[in-house]
């Protein structure tokens, strides 16, 4: 399990490009937990094509792009309060 969080420059139209292709490419790896965090659960391959996604995407010089591992099982080191519902990540992801 990885956690993915980013803060993209939106003052003009190529920042606000950025962020979305951005939130897009996690989308696909995982689920939205937070506006600009992502939790996803992938493989080494998968964490790889994950990061050259994301860094093609941001500009190092104005974006911020953080990784955040967290080991199995996940339960022993997640506390959730609220009313957000989580997905199965053995399921497919897209639909």
């Amino acid at each position: 399990m990885v956690v993915v969080t980013y803060d993209v420059r939106t003052e003009d139209n190529e920042g606000r490009r950025r962020l979305r292709r951005v939130a897009k490419a996690c989308e696909n790896f995982g689920q939205r937990v937070q506006k600009s965090v992502f939790e996803c659960k992938v493989d080494e391959k998968r964490l790889h094509i994950l990061r050259k996604r994301l860094l093609d995407r941001i500009d190092e010089e104005e974006d911020s792009l953080r990784f955040y591992f967290i080991r199995e099982p996940i339960e022993d080191n997640r506390e959730e309060y609220g009313c957000f519902t989580a997905i199965d990540f053995d399921k497919p992801l897209i639909v």
